[in-house]
Order: C-alpha cells, then sequence, then structure tokens
C-alpha cells in the first residue's frame, strides 16, 4: 500500500466508512505479507544455492544471520509441506484441547479456564480484539454471508504456565450480535451462551472441523511457532431456527496441544 492509499482513506468523511476501508486494506495486507514472505525466503535459497553465504546475505540486508534463518521459517508456508516436527525438542507445555467439546465444559464461564484448571495448568487469558471486521472465506462460508462482508469478531489470547497456546475468535453475523452484549469491549458475564440465550436462540446444532496448515506471520508472533503449523479448529453453531449464530475458530499451536476425542450424549450449547 502507497501513501495515497492510505490517504485517501483517512480522507474518508464518513467515520463508519472509514473505518470499514482501513479494515479491507489490513485484510489485504495480511495477505500480501505471507506472499513476500514467500518471496524473500525464495530470494534467500537462490542466493544460498548460488554461493552466497548466510553471513554475507544477512550483511547485504543489514540484519543478523539468525535473522536471516527466521526469514526462511517465515516464508516456508507456500510449500505446503508438513515440517518434520516440532522445532523444539519437547513440547514447552501441553494443553489438551477435547473433540467434540463437552457440554458441560462449553458452558462453564470460560472453556479454556476449565479445560486447563482441570489439567493442572494455570492458565491466562487476554481479549486482544472487540468489534467489526471483514469476514474471511471461511468464516463467510461458516455464517453464510458474503467474504469481505462486516462480522462481529471478540479475539482473545491464550497462556498455560506463562507459555503461549492458543488464539481464539468467536465471530457473529452483525445481524445477530450488533447492540448487544456480543459487540461490546472485555469478557461477557456470566457467559457467551447465556448471552447468546438473552438474544433469543436456541441451540440447534454444531459442527468442529480440524485443520493443520502453516500460521500467518499475525499467528507465529503471537504464538512463537517459527517453523512449525498450527492446528485450527472452527466450531459452527446453527440455532433451532437454522441460522449459524457463533463460529468460533481456535488457533493451538500444534506442539503444545493433545486432542482427545470423546462422544457426547446429551444437549449441547453454542
Amino acid at each position: 500500500m502507497d501513501a495515497r492509499t492510505l490517504d485517501d482513506i483517512a480522507a474518508i468523511a464518513d467515520p463508519v466508512e472509514r473505518a470499514r476501508a482501513a479494515s479491507a486494506a489490513m485484510a489485504s495486507l495480511q495477505g500480501q505479507s505471507v506472499e513476500l514472505s514467500r518471496i524473500r525466503r525464495g530470494a534467500i535459497i537462490e542466493a544460498q544455492e548460488g554461493g552466497m553465504r548466510q553471513e554475507e546475505i544477512a550483511r547485504n540486508l543489514g540484519v543478523t544471520p539468525g535473522r536471516i534463518s527466521q526469514m526462511k521459517k517465515a516464508g516456508a508456508g507456500g510449500d505446503h509441506k508438513a515440517p518434520s516436527g516440532p522445532v523444539e525438542p519437547r513440547p514447552r507445555v501441553l494443553v489438551e484441547r477435547a473433540l467434540p467439546t463437552p457440554p458441560t465444559v462449553r458452558g462453564s464461564t470460560s472453556l479454556y479456564l476449565t479445560e486447563a484448571d482441570r489439567q493442572g495448568l494455570t492458565p491466562e487469558r487476554k481479549m486482544l480484539f472487540v468489534g467489526q471486521e471483514p469476514a474471511s472465506e471461511h468464516v463467510a462460508a461458516a455464517l453464510r454471508v458474503e467474504p469481505g462482508d462486516m462480522v462481529i469478531a471478540r479475539r482473545k489470547m491464550f497462556w498455560a504456565n506463562g507459555v503461549p497456546v492458543r488464539i481464539a475468535t468467536s465471530f457473529f453475523r452483525v445481524d445477530v450480535g450488533q447492540g448487544a452484549r456480543l459487540d461490546a469491549e472485555g469478557f461477557v458475564l456470566p457467559t457467551l451462551q447465556a448471552a447468546i440465550e438473552d438474544l433469543g436462540h436456541r441451540f440447534g446444532h454444531a459442527t468442529e472441523t480440524l485443520t493443520a496448515r502453516p500460521p500467518t506471520p499475525y499467528e507465529a508472533g503471537l504464538l512463537d511457532v517459527a517453523g512449525e503449523w498450527v492446528v485450527q479448529v472452527l466450531r459452527v453453531s446453527v440455532s433451532s431456527e437454522d441460522v449459524p449464530i457463533h463460529a468460533l475458530e481456535t488457533i493451538c499451536a500444534a506442539s503444545r496441544h493433545t486432542f482427545p476425542i470423546g462422544q457426547v450424549a446429551g444437549s449441547d450449547q453454542f
């Protein structure tokens, strides 16, 4: 993005449209960042194959040799090859993420705090973002909106014993959550489930999809997983009226999680 584009966005008179344009540009830049990381990685590898030493490349780019190694890892996702294994010899921490989520856990004050406490871990959580942002393709499909349409996002970060392990984002259609507690700052009390039911929605069914993939630069930075993959768990909850209410995207540091599979009986929750 050049300065003219930034100036054009800053000059938009309507504040909502200005925010929408900024969000769309940010989403576009994230995709460009991934591609540029791949291009940079390919250029470094080509230079090394041409006989340049890593120290020489680092000197020409004005960075340390260690940073060159990080650049090569950051762009490795474009190869679509599974990593040979965790960068670390053993996980710094190991957290369970049950599939499917048991109703008693889903309906608790915090799914993560409940899970971690049962495992004897010291959990922490922090709200990173609450607001509207453009829907990615998989979120749009889950909520039955168009890619790029604005959705409400509630993004949280989680740690176990001081180690970053998970990023979780709850997505809601604007016509479902706008003006309710779902778009309010901070954590929703007593529970997110209670806030959804207060809006008159009743649970119908849910699907959970697990995907292993390279992290985005944003995810790699937050989770400290350069060179590793992440596991994405997308849970889509649909109301009894067949309206997609809640899409929960959980990005897990793959080497720091185990995924016990269970058969859940009885009622479930959003």
